[in-house]
């Protein structure tokens, strides 16, 4: 294992076990190891189809809009 992967798996250890488990399934699939579907909560489910609504109407954020985003987030 190189010293990056095993810093990065340390790190991974003090995360909540949900998260964990996602970056598991993420470096399974990497390696190509199908993975389960992931199935939504009933939240999750009604934000995408509401997301899904808005862009089927065109509800687009602007570029400026985006880019405000990223910046509050150092991107």
């Amino acid at each position: 294992m190189t010293k990056l992967l095993d810093h990065a798996v340390e790190a991974v250890r003090s995360l909540p076990p949900e998260m964990q488990d996602d970056l598991a399934r993420l470096l399974l699939q990497f390696t190509g190891e199908e993975q389960p579907l992931l199935f939504l909560t009933a939240a999750e489910e009604a934000s995408l189809e509401e997301s899904l609504a808005q862009e089927e109407r065109g509800e687009f954020a602007s570029d400026e809009q985006v880019r405000s985003i990223w910046a509050k987030y150092g991107l």
